[in-house]
């Protein structure tokens, strides 16, 4: 005599089961229509090089000529991100003479790339000019290049005074922060770092002129939130470290462990 069988739970286990499958294909389906609509973006409004205006490509507004130019930061100082010549010998990251010998408050800095064409004109644009698709692109280059680095506790960037924040109608930095905080899962923390007095421009200054105009700049703000163990400063350009040593100087009497800091673009 055949065993009985129990239909309701083989209904509810086909309904498991198909359900599952529907789910399988609508993810593929949602992905399918996902490409197909960048695929329509891209062909309606193409990407167009911010560079040269050419053609973008990967849905990026720069052109394969122009991104084959990028002057990458590879070979770098590990403490100051100061370019170096590539050492075929070398096997671990190296720290430069300077630094040996006057230890920043940094841990590690990183620099995407060098201060040379084009970013000598996308980085001024984006900064003093309102250009924020060149900011969007910039942050979409630092993502590959720090991607690979280690993970901190939280982002913080570099905050303008409130003064010219209201002049430029955004901090460069916090737009720079966002979209990598958010690409790599990592908390940005806007809320804790402040600049006290509205400093003279930096770039009208020599090295030592930058670092009195950058003393006592910084402070954490009343109520915030503790700090974690590690943070990185995220910044536009770095020049001399003022800005970034200052900051982090803050940082450190505030209980922060370890400061290191990513940048877009290193000058010498």
């Amino acid at each position: 005599m055949p065993a009985s069988v129990n239909r309701n739970a083989v209904a509810v286990v086909d309904e498991a089961v198909v359900d599952e499958a529907a789910a399988d294909e609508t993810g593929v389906g949602e992905a399918a229509v996902g490409a197909n609509e960048a695929r329509l973006i891209d062909r309606l409004w193409p990407a167009r090089c911010l560079v040269c205006g050419e053609r973008g490509q990967a849905q990026r507004d720069l052109c394969g000529a122009c991104a084959r130019s990028l002057p990458w930061n590879r070979n770098a100082c590990l403490r100051c991100a100061m370019p170096l010549p590539a050492s075929p010998t070398a096997t671990a990251a190296v720290v430069c003479g300077d630094c040996l010998q006057h230890p920043p408050p940094l841990a590690q800095a990183h620099a995407a790339f060098v201060y040379a064409r084009p970013l000598d004109r996308l980085l001024p644009r984006f900064k003093f000019h309102g250009d924020l698709a060149a900011g969007r692109l910039l942050a979409q280059l630092a993502l590959d290049a720090f991607a690979a680095c280690e993970r901190p506790d939280a982002l913080l960037a570099i905050p303008l005074h409130r003064a010219r924040l209201r002049a430029r109608g955004y901090d460069q930095a916090l737009e720079l922060a966002r979209p990598l905080a958010r690409a790599l899962r990592i908390p940005l923390r806007h809320d804790a770092l402040f600049r006290l007095r509205a400093t003279a421009p930096q770039s009208r200054l020599d090295a030592p002129q930058r670092r009195r105009n950058l003393r006592d700049a910084f402070s954490i703000a009343q109520g915030a939130k503790a700090l974690p163990a590690h943070v990185v400063l995220v910044d536009d350009v770095m020049t001399t470290g003022a800005t970034l040593h200052a900051a982090a100087k803050t940082l450190r009497r505030a209980g922060v462990e370890r400061i290191d800091a990513w940048i877009c673009a290193r000058a010498s």
